[in-house]
C-alpha cells in the first residue's frame, strides 16, 4: 500500500537507507523503497528530490535557521545565540583584563 504521507518512522528508515544505498548502488531506488516499506520507487524518488530541494534552500539562506531554545539549570529558557553572545562578551572581558594586567606589571 503506497501513500503520499510519510510517518516519522518511515522518514527515519529512509534516512538510514540513504546512508547505506548511495548514488552508485545498483537498484538504489528499489532498495530504498524496500527499506522504507509501503512506498513505491516513484514516491521514494520524489521524497529524495524534496529533501535535496530543502537542503539546497537551507544552504543558500532561503530558509532561516530556527532560534533553538534550551532549558538552563535554573529553568530559565535561553537561546543558543544568547549563550554564544555571552561567551563572546566573557572572552572580550577576559582579554581586556589580561591586557590591563600586562600593562600594570
Amino acid at each position: 500500500m503506497a501513500s503520499g504521507s510519510w510517518t516519522a518512522k518511515q522518514n527515519k528508515l529512509f534516512e538510514n537507507a540513504l546512508a547505506i544505498y548511495d548514488k552508485d548502488t545498483p537498484d538504489r531506488w528499489h532498495n530504498l523503497a524496500r527499506a522504507v516499506g509501503g512506498k513505491t520507487v516513484e514516491e521514494v524518488k520524489r521524497h529524495y528530490e524534496m529533501l535535496v530541494d530543502d537542503v539546497n534552500k537551507i544552504e543558500s539562506g532561503e530558509v532561516p535557521l530556527p532560534n533553538y531554545r534550551k532549558i538552563g539549570a535554573n529553568n530559565k529558557a535561553y537561546s543558543y545565540m544568547d549563550e554564544e553572545q555571552r561567551c563572546v562578551e566573557e572572552s572580550e572581558i577576559a582579554m581586556k583584563d589580561a591586557s590591563e594586567g600586562l600593562l600594570i606589571t
